[in-house]
């Protein structure tokens, strides 16, 4: 068991976690609710239930809800440990948790009730939308000001992505919320779009999954990082090549061809940063370190999501090259990298992490046949659904490529659908127990502790 140093504020990082837990169960959940109505498109048909307003829920609910309120809650933990000093303003912490969450339950609200401001994961009315940026400028100053106090002289890989997470995101809600919606109508709008939504996954999840992984794997294995100069060839190409590939959903469009090339060209160069960051995580477990993925459940969740996220990023990268984009575009394949690196990668680095932290934070340990069994249900559920995604995508696109009917495509995806909704299921249940069984250990632990 990690040595207590007194920085950390436990009863904050539970709150965080606790939260982070309910939108786990939450989120998937209108996931599996929007995959069934693929097979029977009716059963939600209700003013405020139909698929367009649960899809939004779903999208914001798995980035904002899960991966983002997890991940804030870790970085609570993980900056005083880094730097050696407590947070900055520790009691704003508490205010930033309630902002953020109040913030998440009105905005979906909102969204059921049809205020919507239309963009693929900035669908948050603008009062919700604004307080997430409020929450995210609390958490940005607490961080910073960490660091300027730190009594350690390095700043370690895991911070570097944890500053450019914020730093990045801040500007980047600011843009999204304040000027997207407002300025630049029509196709300029739609580019603009582009840029933002993959501002929150290249510059916000992306970051913020790899500061995760890049604290915990050596924490949890017990071995040094394998090589210094890999991390910086990742973070700096990352930094460099990720502000270009927005536009690459709009290949074949009005857009200007120049600023697709651009995108493409940017988006295969972020090859680089992947194989580079899962080749330092690989290298970390070299010299007899590999035992800890059968025995240590933040291990073994971290490197198969960092095998998952090799997949789907690289996967990512290629189908954005025009030959590959025309059978495969507005199809299930690319659901299947979106799956595969935000779920498959992100959201299990942070379910991994809160192996780690947990028992650390609420005492206790937590049922390892419980964790052993969600951890099957997600590595299985997960790969098998990425799995029938690219299948089905591919079987579709090179169907209308060879002059199908639309609807004749859309009638032999069903079997696909109902399969990739059983997966969703196994993965969902598997996400749900992960929280279940270290709140329960957590209420055992504090329960023993009260009888003494």
């Amino acid at each position: 068991m990690e040595k207590d140093n007194g920085l950390v504020n436990k009863n904050v990082v539970k709150e965080w976690l606790l939260w982070g837990f309910f939108w786990a169960v939450l989120a998937p959940l209108w996931g599996i609710l929007l995959s069934l109505t693929f097979n029977y498109p009716t059963y939600l048909s209700g003013e405020f239930i139909h698929f367009g307003r649960l899809r939004p829920l779903h999208v914001n609910g798995v980035i904002f809800g899960v991966f983002s309120t997890l991940f804030l809650g870790l970085i609570q933990y993980m900056v005083p440990k880094l730097t050696g000093a407590r947070m900055e303003r520790e009691a704003w912490s508490r205010a930033a948790l309630w902002i953020w969450n109040v913030s998440l339950l009105a905005g979906f609200g909102g969204i059921l009730l049809g205020y919507n401001k239309g963009l693929e994961a900035d669908e948050l009315p603008a009062l919700a939308a604004s307080g997430l940026v409020a929450s995210l400028l609390i958490v940005t100053w607490q961080v910073l000001g960490a660091i300027a106090r730190r009594k350690e002289e390095k700043i370690y890989v895991a911070l570097w992505y944890t500053i450019a997470a914020l730093v990045w995101t801040d500007l980047n809600m600011v843009f999204g919320n304040l000027v997207l919606p407002h300025v630049m109508p029509g196709v300029s709008n739609a580019a603009l779009h582009g840029l933002y939504i993959h501002y929150v996954v290249g510059l916000w999840i992306t970051p913020g999954g790899l500061a995760i992984i890049y604290f915990f794997l050596p924490a949890a294995a017990k071995a040094p990082l394998y090589s210094h100069k890999l991390s910086l060839i990742g973070f700096w190409s990352l930094a460099f090549f990720y502000p270009f590939v927005g536009i690459h959903h709009y290949l074949l469009s009005p857009i200007p061809a120049w600023t697709q090339t651009i995108a493409i060209v940017a988006s295969m160069m972020l090859i680089i940063p992947v194989w580079t960051v899962v080749a330092n995580f690989f290298g970390t477990l070299k010299g007899g370190k590999w035992g800890a993925f059968q025995t240590d459940f933040t291990v073994k969740l971290l490197i198969f999501g960092a095998a998952m996220y090799f997949i789907g990023s690289t996967q990512g990268s290629v189908e954005a090259l025009r030959g590959l984009q025309v059978p495969t575009h507005f199809t299930d394949f690319v659901i299947a990298h979106s799956h595969a690196t935000v779920f498959g990668g992100y959201v299990i680095f942070v379910l991994a992490a809160c192996y780690y932290v947990w028992p650390r934070i609420a005492g206790g340990g937590f049922d390892a046949r419980l964790a052993q069994w969600s951890s099957w249900m997600i590595m299985a559920g997960i790969s098998s659904m990425i799995g029938i995604l690219i299948i089905q995508g591919l079987v579709q696109g090179t169907a209308l490529a060879a002059g199908a009917e639309f609807v004749d495509t859309v009638v032999a995806m069903k079997p696909y659908w109902f399969i990739r909704t059983i997966t969703g299921i196994t993965m969902d249940i598997g996400i749900a127990l992960v929280g279940i069984n270290l709140y329960l250990s957590g209420r055992k632990a504090a329960a023993a502790r009260g009888a003494r």
